[in-house]
């Protein structure tokens, strides 16, 4: 078992480069490779904005296909923001590994990705405070996933043999969680933007630029 401290909190960020063919690939027959990087584009730059608006702790952004890659090594970051890349192995794989650098630096950590607008700064302060009272804060999503962990004590159990990008991601999560006997606060469910049904959650300025 993992122990964290909630007297510091690291937000780290899943991205992957918002490249035509690579980011969003199944909105592509809705907007075309183009149009699905754009969004994914506009997807990450909210998601950094609000993470740097909460102003929660240090933010890492964790990035595919690698921090060396000329995308995020022309990026303008903002001053708050650290660059780490995700690594090999599947995403439980990669999202351990980044929870356990939060854990060797005395961090409790909320890990999230950049599909989810409504993850604003102030639910990002929600996950935040309950972490102060409960093992762990879940966003859980329309389609079955999460849009945000938290963590103050975790094991690597929570990760492994989670059929990841399917509809029992949040089922399974919690089975774990109740298994290994940490606490978790369910928050209010969100809508990530996957699929070309998933559009019309957007924010209705952002649907009226697509």
């Amino acid at each position: 078992m993992t122990e964290f401290s909630n007297s510091a909190l690291r937000l780290i960020i899943f991205a992957k480069a918002p490249l035509a063919g690579f980011a969003k690939t199944r909105l592509i027959p809705a907007l075309g490779a183009d149009g699905a990087a754009a969004l994914a584009e506009r997807m990450l730059q909210r998601t950094l904005q609000q993470c740097v608006q909460a102003q929660l702790g240090r933010v890492e952004l964790c990035v595919a296909p690698d921090s060396e890659h000329e995308y995020w090594q022309s990026l303008a970051l903002p001053e708050a923001v650290v660059l780490a890349g995700q690594g090999g192995g599947d995403l439980g794989q990669r999202l351990w590994r980044a929870a356990k650098r939060a854990r060797e630096a005395g961090e409790s950590v909320l890990l999230l990705g950049t599909d989810c607008p409504q993850l604003s700064a102030e639910r990002l302060c929600r996950a935040a405070a309950t972490l102060r009272k409960s093992d762990a804060v879940i966003y859980p999503t329309r389609d079955g996933g999460y849009a945000l962990f938290g963590l103050n004590r975790a094991e690597a159990g929570l990760f492994e043999n989670i059929r990841w990008s399917t509809a029992v991601v949040a089922q399974q999560t919690r089975q774990r969680l109740d298994q290994l006997g940490i606490q978790c606060e369910w928050l209010e469910t969100l809508a990530d933007i996957d699929e070309p049904r998933d559009l019309e959650l957007l924010p209705d300025s952002w649907k009226q630029d697509l």
